[in-house]
């Protein structure tokens, strides 16, 4: 069987993505950092889908616990034929309140362990004869930025950099493309005023929030879509149109 190792797959977006692999017949490696029962579920729910899975606790911003965590799955699997580099934290503070220690925190864990857990499996995906890929989830607001998160914005701009850049080092052995997703109903957004909602929606041409599911299959197609490499596929509603 094929196989995937997806970050940050215990809740939102990623277990979404490590569910839709496990769906389409791809074995996955489920990685937490702090939610461990959850990442159980997730792989709980890999298995009733007829797949093989394994879990592993690791803060891919770690490059030894990257390393870590490609090796158990390689293990586990017999290699990696895809990664999608998910893992991410945000904070939403005012530049000039901001804690340089939370702006390269943030850095690290959306920018490096994305570097990090890439390095770490490349040498199994330039082996993979399952046609590979690297997926990284950036977000809307590297095209447009935004007020008080200048280092999320920040680090997901980066990663859409380093998603051309990989694209382009990694040719013609392996894929590598990035989603940026627009307002998705996840735990991230369960805090959100009801002002704040309604401010959001007004600004989505569609008028409703994307789900996880809609980055699942994004997911899918750009893994599946074996002559699209460098690109950003835009998931958000029409939010913003480039």
């Amino acid at each position: 069987m094929p196989s995937a190792v997806v970050t940050g797959s215990s809740r939102g977006l990623g277990r979404a993505i490590a569910l839709r692999f496990a769906a389409d017949g791809y074995d996955v490696a489920v990685n937490y950092h702090t939610s461990e029962a959850a990442a159980n579920e997730v792989a709980d729910e890999v298995r009733d889908a007829g797949q093989s899975a394994v879990v592993v606790g690791a803060d891919v911003s770690d490059p030894a616990a990257a390393q870590r965590l490609v090796d158990t799955a390689a293990a586990e699997f017999g290699g990696v034929d895809h990664v999608v580099n998910n893992a991410g934290i945000d904070q939403h503070v005012y530049t000039a309140d901001l804690d340089p220690a939370d702006f390269d925190r943030v850095m690290d864990v959306n920018v490096n362990s994305a570097f990090n857990v890439t390095k770490a499996a490349l040498q199994h995906l330039e082996a993979s004869a399952d046609e590979p890929s690297i997926t990284n989830v950036s977000s809307i607001l590297a095209h447009v930025g935004a007020p008080i998160e200048v280092h999320y914005a920040s680090s997901k701009g980066a990663l859409l950099s380093l998603t051309r850049s990989h694209a382009r080092d990694f040719a013609p052995d392996v894929r590598v493309n990035a989603i940026a997703p627009g307002h998705i109903e996840t735990d991230m957004t369960s805090d959100r005023s009801p002002e704040e909602k309604a401010e959001e929606l007004e600004a989505i041409p569609v008028g409703e929030y994307g789900e996880p599911a809609d980055i699942a299959d994004a997911a899918a197609y750009l893994r599946d879509a074996t002559f699209v490499t460098g690109e950003t596929l835009n998931v958000n509603g029409g939010e913003d149109m480039r």
